[in-house]
């Protein structure tokens, strides 16, 4: 069975950081495209950052230059380095991992999230 865990979430004053981890089990880390979500009440999901199998990296305008996305294939785990943070990215939130190409949306894969708030 496929699972996807988020860690690291938690409390944290304006201008702080936290790491989120995402542990993966259950398919072929390596092949699969890795994202981070989050979600603030009332509010549609929004994709935050992106890397794919092949390392390349995507992010938000929101977030670039704060926000850092990475892999460990050896640890099938995907992390979110945030830095900076702002009331604004208080969120839940939460993993993704896709198959890419036609079975990007069909085949993906959600944790249950992690709750980031930021205090002001």
């Amino acid at each position: 069975q496929v699972q996807l865990v988020e860690s690291g979430g938690g409390l944290v004053q304006l201008g702080g950081s936290l790491r989120l981890s995402c542990a993966v089990s259950g398919l072929t880390f390596r092949l699969y495209n890795l994202s981070w979500y989050r979600q603030a009440p009332g509010k549609e999901r929004e994709l935050v950052a992106t890397i794919t199998s092949a390392g390349a990296t995507a992010y938000a305008d929101s977030v670039k230059g704060r926000f850092t996305i990475s892999r460990d294939n050896g640890k099938n785990t995907v992390y979110l380095q945030m830095n900076s943070l702002k009331p604004e990215d208080t969120a839940v939130y939460y993993c993704n991992a896709d198959p890419g190409g036609p079975g990007r949306f069909e085949y993906d894969y959600w944790g249950q999230g992690t709750q980031v708030t930021v205090s002001s």
